[in-house]
């Protein structure tokens, strides 16, 4: 123990003027060593308790990424669920569209096949229609050869006076006849100087008729129409101007005669395009015309001059009859007071009809008021409330007639309090 003691006890180093023995080395080596091994215990519990935050960490971090791949593989069989059904939707749409365009390509086949037949039934109508076309075009070209054969004809008898004056008077017969009635015109009458105009109109009222002549002096136009020179026109319009003035001349003294005839006669001219020509390069003539009071019509002038006639006809007779129209108007105006004063009896009938009725109404009323107040009457014995003698005076209440109603109804006396 002591040996011990001594060799603790023994300098080992000297440290300025401080002596470092064994014991003290030791003793400081062993506070060294238990420093160290605490530093070592706190760092390998710091080392454990970072492995055990590192452990919870992975553990959590474990848990998340098993919570992730679950989704995941949730997600997944999500998808595959929503493909294998995208995949069937496509399947069975594909299906339909391929049915749809199988039926539409059917439906456009049929109809391309119809299409194709009406075509083809429509082209063969048009072909016949065409045919018949042509037919009728042929018989038109004969038709119109035929026409032209008798364009020839009128021609030739165009070109004759007695047959040119025949085809006017025709036109003008034909234009008369239609718009005035039977007997108010005569063709080839005679007057009083033994001359005869080719149509006669009656006027009304026992006013003068109107002559008109259908004969027109055609030659010298067609000689204007055939002149070729200048020369040779201007003396065919001479000739022309000539002839109109006197036949103007000739209708004005054998047709316009006082008392018998209108004042004025028409020359009928039997075409508007020569009509027309006259009045555009003869303007003289028809001056003179007008002075002899002679007027120039073509067809469509005497045919507005026949309706105004058949106009003034129509009042004509408008009037003849307007006293049997008057008296008509009279018994009318008859009628109709009658028809009024019946139905003013009729209105007074209503009205005391209806008179009687509001007061039958009144009556039934007041009888029902009446009988109201004599079933809230009280006839019961041995009422405390009731007064004595109230039900004698009921009963002994005399009974009167109503003077509107005839009926008869209780006179209540109330006696006094």
């Amino acid at each position: 123990m002591n040996d011990l003691s001594t060799i603790l006890s023994e300098p080992v180093a000297r440290l300025g003027a401080s002596t470092i023995t064994l014991g003290h080395a030791l003793a400081f080596g062993a506070l060294l060593f238990l420093g160290l091994f605490a530093a070592l215990v706190v760092a390998l519990w710091r080392s454990a308790k970072a492995r055990a935050v590192a452990a919870a960490e992975a553990a959590d971090h474990a848990r998340d990424a098993e919570a992730r791949m679950a989704g995941i593989l949730q997600a997944q069989a999500e998808m595959q669920g929503r493909m294998g059904a995208i995949a069937e939707v496509f399947g069975a749409r594909q299906a339909e569209l391929t049915q749809s365009i199988g039926q539409r390509l059917d439906a456009m086949t049929g109809r391309i096949g119809q299409t194709m037949t009406e075509q083809t039934k429509s082209t063969h109508e048009s072909l016949a229609k065409l045919q018949e076309r042509l037919a009728i075009i042929d018989t038109a070209q004969g038709n119109i050869q035929s026409l032209a054969g008798q364009v020839v004809q009128l021609q030739a008898i165009l070109s004759n006076k007695q047959t040119r004056g025949a085809f006017g008077q025709s036109r003008m017969e034909a234009i008369v006849a239609d718009g005035l009635p039977h007997g108010a015109y005569e063709f080839q009458a005679t007057l009083s100087n033994g001359s005869r105009p080719d149509c006669l109109v009656k006027m009304p009222n026992g006013a003068p008729s109107l002559a008109i002549d259908a004969k027109f002096p055609l030659e010298a136009w067609n000689a204007i129409r055939a002149a070729d020179g200048a020369d040779l026109k201007k003396a065919a319009a001479q000739a022309f101007r000539r002839d109109i003035e006197i036949h103007v001349r000739d209708i004005s003294e054998k047709y316009l005669l006082r008392g018998e005839t209108q004042d004025t006669a028409f020359m009928f001219v039997p075409s508007e395009s020569v009509f027309a020509e006259i009045h555009e390069n003869f303007e003289a003539v028809i001056q003179k015309a007008h002075r002899a009071r002679v007027v120039i019509v073509s067809p469509s002038l005497l045919m507005l001059s026949i309706q105004v006639i058949q106009a003034i006809l129509k009042d004509a007779r408008m009037r003849e009859q307007a006293h049997l129209i008057q008296g008509e108007v009279i018994r009318l105006m008859e009628d109709v007071q009658r028809v009024d004063e019946r139905v003013r009896k009729l209105q007074g009938h209503f009205g005391q009809s209806a008179k009687d009725i509001d007061d039958i109404l009144v009556s039934t009323s007041k009888v029902t008021k009446r009988g109201q107040k004599i079933e809230a009457l009280e006839f019961g014995e041995g009422e405390p409330d009731a007064p004595r003698g109230s039900a004698a005076k009921a009963e002994a209440a005399p009974r009167v007639a109503d003077s509107k109603t005839g009926q008869l109804r209780l006179r209540v006396v109330e006696g006094d309090d």
